[in-house]
């Protein structure tokens, strides 16, 4: 076979998988973890009409050189999710001393594995894995999260744009623009803490719009200052 069928066999291969493979939906991009809690749920659902998956959860630190034991436990870890069936995933915190006076973030996997059989064909099985946020919410911290947004001052120096985040809330960011420039993937600013970006060129005034994403994975509302 020729280099150039090589690459088109595989291209196809690829194409079809990714489509097929899309259809393992979780249940939010989110998820809050209130303190008070004893346990959070999200469903995995499988979209397939013929296709079953193995599905592998398990949730880890914010950042990957975090070697600190993760303070929950998500059950089941391993289970076959069946076309057109959905499961739940379990979330339970069980240990740990985590701040009482902000959140804490981690990320929750839910990797999806398709099914095979035996055959004698060559096949290109993809695994896709959904990571989102699992946000630990302590229970002061509870009735002021949606106006936590409002709340971000924003200055400029030596050509940043600097953002500070005086609350108790991580606070993600659906956009953000700088006189009329979008700033791309603004990313997310923690708890008492502040976050610079590159001032975009050919801005047509000082104007700060932004916008954040609300705990059901929807946008708040735009707010705006002047610098």
């Amino acid at each position: 076979m020729t280099t150039w069928l090589k690459n088109t066999w595989a291209f196809i291969l690829l194409a079809n998988s990714c489509n097929a493979y899309a259809g393992v939906v979780v249940g939010g991009t989110r998820v809050i973890y209130p303190a008070n809690n004893k346990e959070v749920s999200i469903s995995v659902t499988n979209t397939e009409q013929k296709i079953p998956f193995v599905i592998q959860a398990w949730i880890e630190n914010e950042r990957h050189t975090e070697t600190s034991k993760v303070p929950f436990i998500i059950t089941p870890p391993l289970f076959r999710l069946d076309p057109e069936q959905e499961n739940t995933l379990r979330i339970v915190y069980v240990d740990g001393a985590l701040p009482n006076d902000r959140e804490t973030v981690y990320w929750l996997n839910a990797k999806a594995i398709p099914a095979s059989k035996k055959t004698t064909e060559n096949r290109l099985h993809i695994s896709i894995n959904t990571r989102i946020k699992l946000f630990y919410r302590p229970t002061t911290l509870i009735a002021d999260a949606a106006s936590a947004y409002k709340k971000i001052t924003f200055k400029t120096q030596q050509g940043k744009l600097i953002a500070h985040n005086s609350t108790p809330y991580y606070v993600s960011f659906a956009t953000l623009a700088v006189g009329g420039i979008n700033i791309e993937k603004p990313g997310m600013i923690a708890p008492m803490s502040s976050h610079a970006w590159d001032l975009p060129t050919g801005k047509k005034n000082n104007d700060v719009i932004w916008s954040a994403i609300n705990d059901f994975g929807g946008v708040y509302p735009q707010e705006k200052v002047q610098l």
